[in-house]
């Protein structure tokens, strides 16, 4: 039950203040707690009608657009459904980058610029207008409550964003103390700075922990190796998000602090497209978020088959993300979860399409072929897999005393046997691996693609 301060920010404080910013959110929350318990059928039919209205709407006032249905001679009231967005091309980042403007609405306003963080490749500056935030902000709610935890229960953040960090004014500090929420900054995961985050979450008592999987894995690590215990501080729940949640995060999470692990999928750019459910699945946002699976040629895979994952989001009228590759790997699911949510579920997310390597001969295969090698090598404490080209890999790790020369052997041929016997493996034994300049961590990064 939530506690009377809990209820008091989620019914008065925090209505306020997204009524200020201009933004709908509470409104769109209630009715996505609603719409989550209706028949896939009538999700369909209601996506539908949306798609209707929103593709009518970017017609009419996004320059973009306006020439692309001119140039492909196509009536956009011949898109009515789902599948019928096969008709037009893909939206990419080369694309946004050089169409940034004519991708803004002639009667937008508010717009707000924003940017991912490039740890792939060069960063893609696009713009957020209040509707969408709105929706997204919305979404994560909806999803929040599914775990008994809610807007003003205490939450500690580690996140590494420079926009989030970078905006902690006195307005906001104003706003998260009211609000309980306390932002712990991920770029720095030295042992100091991870004592200090230790000692910050035993005082705080926080509820709910929210950040990237890598950081938390890392915390819970270090806190067992140290005989620190922190599952009596009653977290009820840890939501990861940014990055790929492997099975060893998940574990000693969970085993750390003695409360499950909710996994969310989406990204600044596509938005909060999928978040997972206490059953166990991750249900996708699909009253604003339309999720298509492609190969490599671009065809649509049905339900079961893995592909890049391509999003149209329908509360982005004032800049369109309509066919957005997200340069994400994975599978949808054709089968209703056991929660009874009519909410359709991403089966899988297997990564980044940079999470992925290639052997020598062509062959592709998932980066978690050579992290398995290394992570559960005796003397490893981190590392960092940078595959250089078909023909060279290195191998960064940060080793402690059990580290010798049988361990290298080990992954100098355990890496030949998947990559090419000829392929040359470099180890670099460095003191520390930095994170991404967004506060990530990758474990694996080719440029053999």
């Amino acid at each position: 039950m939530a506690s009377l301060y809990t209820n008091f920010i989620t019914r008065c404080v925090f209505p306020v203040h997204e009524k200020l910013k201009k933004h709908d959110t509470v409104a769109v929350k209630n009715a996505m707690e609603q719409s989550q318990w209706w028949s896939p059928e009538k999700l369909s039919d209601y996506q539908n009608q949306r798609l209707q209205s929103f593709l009518r709407s970017v017609n009419e006032h996004v320059p973009y657009y306006q020439r692309l249905f001119t140039d492909l001679g196509l009536d956009v009231d011949s898109i009515k459904t789902a599948a019928d967005l096969q008709k037009l091309p893909f939206l990419t980042k080369p694309v946004i980058r050089e169409n940034s403007d004519d991708l803004k609405a002639d009667n937008a306003s508010g717009l707000a610029r924003f940017n991912t963080g490039g740890s792939s490749g060069e960063p893609l500056v696009f713009y957020i207008g209040n509707e969408r935030v709105s929706h997204d902000v919305a979404a994560k709610w909806r999803a929040t409550r599914w775990w008994d935890v809610d807007i003003g229960d205490r939450e500690i953040v580690l996140w590494g964003s420079p926009i989030e960090l970078g905006s902690q004014d006195y307005v906001r500090l104003v706003r998260d103390k009211l609000l309980r929420t306390k932002l712990l900054p991920a770029f720095e995961m030295t042992e100091a700075k991870l004592d200090g985050f230790i000692e910050e979450i035993k005082s705080f008592r926080p509820k709910m922990l929210f950040g990237y999987p890598s950081a938390f894995a890392l915390l819970a690590k270090h806190a067992a190796e140290r005989n620190i215990q922190l599952n009596d501080l009653g977290i009820k729940v840890v939501f990861v998000t940014s990055e790929r949640l492997y099975d060893h995060q998940r574990d000693v999470i969970e085993k750390t602090f003695a409360c499950p692990v909710a996994n969310g999928y989406g990204g600044r750019d596509a938005g909060f497209i999928a978040h997972q459910c206490p059953s166990g699945s991750l249900h996708i946002t699909s009253e604003d978020i339309i999720v298509e699976i492609v190969d490599e040629q671009g065809h649509v895979l049905p339900a079961g088959e893995s592909g890049e994952i391509v999003v149209t989001h329908l509360a982005t009228q004032h800049y369109p993300f309509i066919r957005y590759k997200t340069g994400d790997i994975g599978v949808l699911s054709d089968e209703l979860c056991s929660c009874g949510r009519g909410l359709p579920v991403l089966a899988e997310i297997e990564g980044r399409t940079t999470d992925f390597i290639v052997a020598q001969d062509g062959t592709l295969m998932h980066g978690l072929a050579l992290i398995y090698i290394v992570r559960d090598l005796e003397g490893v404490e981190q590392f960092k897999i940078v595959q250089e080209s078909r023909d060279k890999t290195r191998v960064l790790v940060v080793v402690n005393a059990n580290f010798d020369e049988q361990k290298e052997l080990q992954i100098k041929t355990g890496f030949q046997q998947r990559l090419g016997q000829t392929v040359e493996i470099v180890i670099d034994k460095v003191a520390d691996i930095a994170a991404e300049r967004s506060g990530k961590m990758r474990y694996v990064i080719s440029h053999a693609l």
